[in-house]
């Protein structure tokens, strides 16, 4: 009887200690909150293909990264020693985004930007965004590098905000990433009622010049040229105006075709992979559910609205010193920011509701892509007087 007893007990005592490393047992409403919204971003991405690509692996991130467990046994994205917290060291040293920068280079075609230099300008005023969210920010009692990098939230720029976050405010790179990524995301959504509400009909209907045929030793320069002039002015921004241009360098030399295929293909799909999965996983309830990261959430909003404001009320201003048949239809001022192609086929569809023979695409690559450029230049001078 004594051994029964014995046996008994032993049995209990290790069910006990198995029940007590159980996710039910660690289980919290936090973690329960987490879990639901890493399902909402699948259920976004495959239900209405808001950004897949990235949308899919952060949710599951977020999911993975919310499992309870007890810890001390190498699991969490956050302990030492644990798989994905060595696939999470791409993130906090920065490493990921100018890989991605590299893949954005190689399937980048600047030629609308070059063919219409004059459209870097509304890429320049889009990243206003950036600068207002980071004085409210500043005025709700963030530190400067923290409002540093909840403003680059306003680019439009997942990667940007991810490497600028992990050299300002690395404690807040999960909620400023998710927030980046989630406002790419929903660039269909938030933008057309901006450009609608700041528009008028006539200023919607009107007809853009084709863009002039670029030569390919334009196409070959103006990677060198960008990088010269961008990190001259700003070298804080060499990691990713450097990997920038690099990519485009490969594509328009066209003699390094398949450096330029991986760079735009498989390295950039395994980049987004990595920084989609670890990112989501940073999401731990215990750590992420806090007050800060709501006004992160709201400073974003804030930021992407602004930026998108920025760029339209820029056009319209700017076609006040335009003649009859130069002017610039203000509905491709959203595509400033940097959402490559998301905010410019936004521009297509707005425009062909009120003309369906007004093809904005074209045009609303060359504010586009100089978002991109902006958006790292924002980068590296917020870098360069707040690290």
């Amino acid at each position: 009887m004594g051994q029964s007893g014995g046996f008994f007990s032993f049995l209990l005592q290790n069910l006990s200690q198995f029940w007590s490393f159980t996710g039910f047992n660690n289980f919290t409403v936090g973690h329960g909150i987490m879990i639901v919204v890493g399902i909402i971003f699948i259920y976004l991405a495959i239900s209405k293909e808001f950004e897949p690509m990235l949308l899919i692996p952060i949710g599951f991130g977020i999911i993975a990264g919310n499992i309870p467990f007890a810890p001390g046994y190498q699991i969490g994205v956050y302990e030492s020693g644990s798989v994905l917290n060595y696939l999470y060291f791409g993130v906090i040293k920065g490493i990921y985004p100018p890989l991605i920068f590299l893949g954005i280079g190689a399937m980048t075609d600047f030629s609308a930007l070059i063919s219409n230099p004059k459209l870097m300008l509304i890429g320049a005023a889009a990243q206003f965004g950036i600068f207002g969210a980071y004085t409210i920010a500043l005025l709700l009692g963030f530190s400067p590098q923290e409002a540093g990098a909840i403003g680059i939230i306003g680019g439009a720029d997942g990667p940007t905000a991810i490497f600028l976050s992990s050299k300002l405010a690395p404690d807040l790179m999960g909620a400023i990433a998710i927030s980046a990524y989630s406002y790419m995301a929903l660039v269909p959504v938030i933008q057309p009622p901006v450009m609608r509400l700041l528009t008028t009909r006539k200023e919607r209907l009107i007809r853009m010049k084709p863009p002039r045929q670029v030569t390919k030793l334009e196409k070959i320069l103006f990677p060198i040229v960008g990088m010269l002039l961008t990190t001259f002015i700003v070298p804080s921004g060499l990691p990713l105006l450097g990997m920038l241009f690099f990519g485009n360098l490969l594509k328009e030399s066209t003699v390094t075709k398949r450096l330029a295929d991986t760079a735009r293909g498989p390295l950039i799909d395994i980049v987004t992979i990595l920084i989609g999965l670890t990112v989501g996983a940073s999401t731990n309830a215990t750590t992420f559910l806090t007050p800060k990261s709501i006004e992160i959430f709201v400073l974003g909003a804030f930021s992407f609205i602004v930026a998108t404001f920025a760029g339209v009320v820029f056009v319209k201003f700017f076609n006040l010193f335009l003649k009859e048949g130069n002017k610039i239809n203000p509905l491709i001022g959203n595509a400033g920011v940097s959402a490559v192609p998301d905010s410019a086929r936004v521009s297509q569809v707005v425009g062909l509701e009120y003309d369906k023979s007004n093809h904005l695409l074209m045009h609303a690559m060359g504010p586009n892509v100089a978002g991109v450029i902006g958006s790292a230049v924002a980068a590296g001078i917020l870098l360069s007087f707040l690290a």
